[in-house]
């Protein structure tokens, strides 16, 4: 019977097999097969043993694993116990000189290995997309707005392309933690080594080289925590990047604004008693969803406060933890690739809402304008505000009640209005600025 939603509603098969029970055992399997291979190597074991052991592990089952556990109560000697009894002679070799979280720890360092490969590709995608949307928006003026008022014009290009720069800078985060987070350790009971001897150094850095993973330099029974905690940080940052894109589409696409929707389909319901309803349905879920990955940061700081050489509070805690916000992480970043990708934008809203306040946000072109023919550039803003707020009041376009003010017009001619409250000749360097995004980051885009 499912309980949990990613068991059955939210996540990719690839991010929930990483997390799932069975990838779990054959990663801490793994981790057995390649310590004994690696005590092997500096003989502390009999080369045979240790070829045994690898044959015998891969008919270690899960099912077996958990009979022992519900005998024995522990979950980590339960799974040695399973591999042992397939190994003949050399079962007496498993686990030797290592501890519970060597292995257990080592097999989070092989699983988060697996989920930061795919974060970094489900990133990539989502790049690729924004850079997409960038290019073919960056010339489409649209009224900028702060505080929720409408301000002067940008273009969605600049607005896809603040997000892919921030998506750019989630790889840069995920490249320089890797070192950090893809670890592993056989560091024994409170982390001197002292079970494995002298050739401790070597052969854990073996066993990590087996692996394919960074050994720890100093430890006690577990890998640091703060290790951990630096990896739901990123969850949580690019959660809040999906939920930030997630927020402006919805209010983007609230009915009196209207300038973008979520692709719809054709048979797609809205609700179940308004007929007309066409609602942002994915980003809000990704809204939802990024509260839950955001929320993992607490805790797994909480993690690495753990007593002396260690306590197990962190246990419990990291079987909840790791999985919930890895699928719902992965889970929201296809939904959001999915929605800007499909995002249909409705370009006479979109130049509707740009004029909507009669050319008033275009006040501050005409500032500039005036300070460079000589006013006074406060004097200016507030003779420009004067005029702003006479032409919201009364309603007429800004530029009416500029044409009657003798001191503005003594320095723009009347025909010069019209250029100076053109939305479209008031952008900046909106589009250089997408082109040289666009430009640096393709080559990281999928």
């Amino acid at each position: 019977m499912a309980i949990h939603p990613i068991e059955y509603r939210y996540g990719t098969p690839e991010m929930r097999a990483v997390w799932g029970e069975e990838r779990r055992f054959e990663a801490i399997v793994a981790a057995e097969v390649a310590l004994a291979r690696a005590e092997a190597a500096v003989g502390m074991i009999p080369a045979e043993a240790a070829e045994a052991i690898a044959a015998g592990a891969t008919r270690a089952s899960l099912a077996r694993a958990k009979a022992i556990e519900a005998e024995i109560n522990h979950d980590m000697m339960a799974i040695v116990k399973a591999i042992a009894e397939k190994c003949g002679e050399a079962g007496r070799y498993v686990h030797l000189g290592a501890t519970s979280n060597d292995m257990l720890d080592t097999a989070t360092g092989l699983q988060l290995k697996s989920s930061l490969a795919l974060i970094e590709e489900k990133l990539r995608r989502l790049l690729g997309v924004l850079l997409r949307r960038a290019d073919e928006t960056k010339g489409l003026v649209c009224a900028g707005r702060t505080h929720g008022q409408i301000g002067v014009p940008t273009t969605y290009g600049l607005r896809f392309a603040i997000w892919a720069a921030e998506v750019g800078r989630h790889l840069d985060r995920l490249a320089e933690l890797r070192p950090r987070i893809e670890v592993g350790q056989l560091t024994g009971a409170v982390g001197t080594q002292a079970a494995l001897g002298g050739q401790a150094p070597e052969i854990q850095e073996r066993m990590m080289a087996l692996l394919g993973l960074i050994p720890v330099e100093v430890s006690n029974q577990v890998i640091q925590r703060d290790r951990y905690a630096e990896y739901f940080f990123l969850l949580a940052n690019v959660a809040t990047t999906l939920d930030k894109c997630a927020i402006e589409v919805r209010s983007l696409q609230r009915s009196e604004i209207g300038e973008v929707e979520e692709a719809f389909g054709a048979k797609q319901v809205g609700s179940s008693t308004m007929p007309h309803k066409r609602n942002p349905i994915r980003s809000e879920q990704v809204s939802g969803l990024a509260r839950i990955v955001r929320a993992a940061v607490e805790p797994a700081l909480q993690n690495n406060t753990l007593w002396d050489e260690r306590d197990l509070t962190n246990s419990s805690c990291e079987r909840v933890l790791f999985p919930e916000a890895s699928v719902l992480c992965d889970h929201i970043l296809r939904l959001m690739a999915t929605v800007l990708d499909g995002l249909v934008l409705h370009e006479d809203r979109i130049d509707r809402n740009l004029h909507i306040l009669q050319d008033v946000n275009m006040a501050e072109s005409v500032m500039i304008a005036l300070t460079q023919r000589g006013m006074d550039r406060q004097e200016a803003h507030e003779r420009i505000r004067i005029a702003s707020m006479e032409a919201i009041a009364s309603r007429q376009p800004l530029a009416e009640v500029l044409r009657n003010l003798p001191d503005v017009t003594a320095l723009v001619a009347p025909g010069e209005l019209e250029t100076l409250l053109d939305p479209g000749r008031y952008t900046g360097t909106a589009v250089l600025q997408v082109e040289r995004l666009i430009k640096r980051l393709a080559p990281r885009a999928l």
